[in-house]
């Protein structure tokens, strides 16, 4: 008898519902620097989650997964996740390291951290090399809504923003020529429409040919001759993105999610083509 009873209990306990995670986690695909944002994340947040790589599956429906698992709130990290969570209203969405983000979204639960330094980062390291005209080619559709911003503080502090817009990345060299005894940087943006590999290779020829550093978003391409970076700190953005997380799960039902700056920015500068290009050293 004991051991029917007993076994009657353990059938009842598999039939009740598994105890829901707070967080539901998208994740792009296995990039380090996915792997480095979540492991600040996990640092600042240390709530219960389900984490989900997308780039593992053929296909996937992560609106149902949302109303099976109802999660109090959903992580995107990446384009792709962001993406896969843009239709989720039931629960506030924090996103982060998606570039997609600089574009305006009509959803008020969809927010997090951006995949930019702060505006004032980037003008803070113009002034360092004593430059007053910034040179920007730029796809309004992907990072228009950025260099808006950008504009507003630039004219506060006396410097001139030269922006040329691209559609297509084979007019780069022309909107070069363009822009050709107007600027005294050259700067970088990750925006695909821009930055392609054969793209970089223009950049660098314009700014050796025109004694005209050039400022980019990684210190990858300070090799190919980029005089300085401004990196994002993929660990540090996991903590603000952690910290704005457990800020929403203790406020309760709180819906709308604010878009924030990456608070912090790492600084990297190629020593060799700031001295043959005779600019200050840049600084923050």
């Amino acid at each position: 008898m004991r051991a029917l009873i007993l076994c009657l209990a353990l059938t009842l306990l598999n039939l009740l519902p598994a105890r829901a995670a707070e967080i539901l986690i998208l994740q792009s695909n296995r990039s380090p620097g996915y792997s480095e944002a979540l492991r600040g994340f996990h640092a600042a947040c240390k709530g219960s989650h389900h984490a989900v790589v997308l780039s593992d599956y053929a296909e996937i429906d992560v609106d149902r997964m949302v109303k099976e698992e109802r999660p109090r709130l959903v992580v995107a990290l990446g384009d792709r996740a962001l993406a896969a969570a843009g239709r989720i209203r039931e629960v506030p969405v924090v996103a982060l390291l998606a570039l997609s983000q600089s574009r305006k979204t009509s959803a008020d639960n969809i927010g997090g951290i951006t995949m930019l330094p702060a505006p004032e980062q980037y003008l803070k390291l113009f002034l360092s090399m004593e430059a007053k005209r910034f040179g920007v080619l730029y796809d309004p559709n992907k990072t228009g809504r950025y260099l808006k911003r950008i504009e507003h503080e630039s004219k506060q502090l006396g410097l001139k923003l030269v922006a040329e817009p691209v559609t297509d990345p084979r007019d780069i060299q022309a909107k070069l020529e363009k822009i050709r005894g107007s600027v005294d940087v050259l700067w970088m943006l990750p925006d695909s429409t821009v930055f392609t590999t054969v793209n970089l290779e223009a950049f660098i020829r314009f700014s050796m040919t025109n004694k005209v550093p050039v400022v980019t978003f990684s210190s990858h391409y300070l090799k190919n001759g980029a005089a300085a970076s401004l990196d994002i700190d993929y660990f540090d953005i996991g903590v603000q993105a952690g910290e704005m997380a457990v800020s929403m799960l203790n406020s309760g039902g709180v819906r709308r999610v604010p878009t924030l700056d990456p608070r912090k920015a790492l600084l990297h500068i190629n020593e060799s083509v700031i001295r043959n290009l005779g600019v200050p050293a840049p600084g923050l």
